[in-house]
C-alpha cells in the first residue's frame, strides 16, 4: 500500500491510538507517525515499546507539520486540546477524531479549526476493555465498522480519510452526527451503563454471599464485566455528551424491562417465548453480519526493537 499520509499526528496514545500506528505500520501508510500524550508515564511507555515514529512532549509539538491529525483523548478533552494545537496546525492538513459521541465532538473541535484546515470527525467501532499503549494490536480493525461524520468537510478530504480507515481493515460508512449518537445509544451507549449497573449490583450482593457471585460467574456475568472493564474516563464522557440519546434509549429499555417483570410476575410464558424469540433473530443477524468477532483473540502487532 502506498503512503497516504507524509506525517500522521496521534494525540492521546491509548487502545485505539496503539493499534492505529501498528495498523499503519503493517499497510505501510504514513511516512512518518508522531504521538504525544499528556502523562509522561506513558510518553515513556510508548518510547520503550516503539510506539511511533517519534514521541513528542507536547501536543504542540506533535502537529507541526503533519497532515493528518487524529485526536484520540476522552471527548471531554477534545476542547481544550483543540484550542491548544488549532494556531500550530498546517495549512491543508486534515483533523479527525476517535470519539464515540460526534455532536459534542464537532461542537467541541469545530469552532477552532482555521480556514484552510480540514475537519473530518470519524469513530472506530473496535476496541476491548483493554487501556493504554500496551494494549493495541494491528488487527483491532479489521472488519470492524468506522463512522465519518462528515458534517459539510471537504468532499475530497473525507474520501480519502476512508479509503486510509480501509487500508487500516475497517468498513467504513457515513453518518450523519445526531442520527449516530443516536444508534450508539442503541449499540453501545445503554449496553455499557446496563453492564456497569449489573456489575455494581453484583458487587453489592457479593458483599454479603462472601465472593460467590465472583466464583460463581456465569458466561453472562462474565460479558458483562468485560464490558465494565472499559475505560471509566471515556465512559464518563461518553454519558456526559450523549445524554439525549442515552437517555431516550434507557427509557425504552426501563419500558421493556417492566414488560418482561409483568410477564414473569403473571407467568405469561408465551410472551417470553415470542420475546426471546425475537431478540434471538437479532443476535443471528449481528453473526451473520460478521461483528462478532473476538478482537481480542488475535495477536498483537510486534513492537519495533
Amino acid at each position: 500500500m502506498a503512503v497516504m499520509y507524509d506525517r500522521v499526528a496521534l494525540i492521546g496514545l491509548g487502545l485505539i491510538a496503539s493499534s492505529m500506528f501498528w495498523a499503519m505500520k503493517r499497510a505501510d501508510l504514513a511516512g512518518e507517525v508522531v504521538g504525544y500524550a499528556r502523562s509522561e508515564e506513558t510518553r515513556s511507555t510508548a518510547r520503550r515499546i516503539g510506539l511511533c515514529d517519534r514521541i513528542c512532549d507536547s501536543a504542540i509539538e506533535a502537529v507541526e507539520g503533519a497532515d493528518l491529525v487524529i485526536l484520540c483523548v476522552p471527548v471531554g478533552a477534545m476542547d481544550s486540546v483543540a484550542a491548544q494545537i488549532a494556531p500550530h496546525l498546517k495549512s491543508g492538513a486534515v483533523v479527525s477524531d476517535v470519539g464515540s459521541v460526534k455532536r459534542a465532538v464537532i461542537d467541541a473541535i469545530g469552532p477552532h479549526i482555521p480556514e484552510g484546515v480540514h475537519f473530518v470527525p470519524a469513530h472506530p467501532l473496535a476496541g476491548t476493555e483493554q487501556s493504554g499503549p500496551e494494549s493495541g494490536f494491528a488487527e483491532l480493525f479489521d472488519n470492524r465498522w468506522c463512522l465519518l461524520t462528515p458534517n459539510g468537510a471537504d468532499t475530497f478530504e473525507t474520501a480519502k480519510l476512508r479509503k486510509f480507515w480501509e487500508a487500516l481493515g475497517s468498513k467504513v460508512d457515513e453518518m450523519e452526527a445526531d442520527h449516530h449518537d443516536l444508534v450508539l445509544a442503541v449499540t453501545s451507549h445503554t449496553p455499557h451503563l446496563i453492564a456497569y449497573t449489573m456489575v455494581g449490583v453484583a458487587d453489592d450482593l457479593g458483599r454479603v454471599t462472601d465472593t460467590e457471585v465472583v466464583n460463581f460467574s456465569a458466561a453472562g456475568f462474565r460479558d458483562f464485566t468485560r464490558i465494565a472493564a472499559s475505560d471509566p474516563t471515556m465512559w464518563r464522557d461518553v454519558f456526559l455528551n450523549n445524554k439525549d440519546a442515552t437517555l431516550e434509549i434507557l427509557g425504552r429499555f426501563t419500558e421493556e424491562l417492566f414488560a418482561l417483570q409483568r410477564a414473569i410476575r403473571q407467568g405469561d410464558g408465551d410472551h417470553l417465548h415470542d420475546y426471546f424469540t425475537r431478540t434471538r433473530a437479532v443476535r443471528r443477524g449481528i453473526i451473520d453480519a460478521g461483528q462478532d468477532t473476538d478482537a481480542a483473540n488475535f495477536g498483537r502487532y510486534p513492537a519495533k526493537s
